[in-house]
């Protein structure tokens, strides 16, 4: 398992082979083993394999070409349906439509999912995750019929890896882990966790034509400049920040939202 964690990369082309059910049965109940607030498991798994949905999703997912390629795809929903239901059929009050619901339940989603992709890599296939599930949690979400208080948190790609890519670099141990308290690092010291990824990183990117050609139009000279004026831009995060928050209101997790509303409407005509 520990060779398995230390050697892991992103998979993005597959043979056409389908995964076997039974692995992949193996697979998911090793994801029902993550921890999880409360032992509620408040999320769900949503297995694509049919190829007529899979284009659908494929331009919510930025047409990135796994979409199409893999013979599999997973989706992990932050899922309070499914408990919200359980409770008023107990007849049981319900507090599960806030911002600390929907974190709670997408944490859980996150946990389950590393453990199925820890788990299919030790079966020997391959996965990339799609930050595109969340930047685009209401596409996904209506391809996928999610019900209310369901969101679409993280997916990846799964089958057999077509390709043996090397595993990216990683910023290094001492920059990413503190000691009893937060140590803010001196210039000098964040210049050393970057410089690996500085070269690295730049090195990568400019080895892709489409994405050199945007660096080029920008004037970008720096993999930090890269990041932050070509691929992570405030205009597209502000994008996906309001898609996001309109969909967590429409599935239902606005509820400590509109109470404060409705508390503070009422402190207004009072003070009236």
């Amino acid at each position: 398992m520990l060779n398995h964690l230390l050697s892991h990369r992103s998979i993005r082309a597959y043979r056409s082979d389908p995964v076997d059910e039974g692995v992949l049965r193996d697979c998911l109940a090793a994801g029902l083993r993550a921890s999880s607030s409360g032992n509620m498991q408040s999320y769900s798994v949503i297995v694509t394999s049919d190829p007529a949905l899979r284009e659908r999703l494929f331009e919510p997912h930025m047409r990135q070409s796994m979409v199409l390629d893999a013979p599999l795809l997973l989706t992990f929903c932050a899922d309070m349906h499914r408990m919200r239901r359980w409770l008023a059929r107990s007849d049981a009050p319900d507090g599960f439509d806030d911002l600390m619901s929907f974190m709670v339940a997408a944490i859980d989603a996150v946990l389950a999912s590393q453990n199925v992709a820890l788990a299919a890599e030790a079966h020997g296939l391959g996965v990339c995750y799609m930050g595109s599930t969340l930047a685009n949690c209401d596409l996904v979400g209506e391809v996928l019929e999610l019900p209310p208080s369901v969101v679409p948190v993280v997916g990846f790609s799964l089958g057999h890896p077509a390709e043996d890519p090397a595993p990216r670099d990683r910023l290094p141990l001492d920059g990413i882990v503190h000691r009893e308290t937060y140590r803010v690092p001196s210039d000098e010291g964040l210049a050393a966790i970057y410089a690996e990824r500085e070269v690295r990183g730049w090195e990568r990117y400019m080895a892709v034509p489409d994405l050199r050609a945007r660096v080029e139009a920008a004037g970008v000279t720096n993999l930090a400049q890269l990041y932050s004026a070509v691929k992570y831009t405030r205009e597209s995060h502000d994008a996906f920040s309001s898609r996001v928050r309109a969909y967590l209101a429409r599935q239902g997790f606005a509820g400590d939202l509109e109470r404060g509303d409705a508390v503070r409407g009422e402190a207004v005509r009072g003070e009236a």
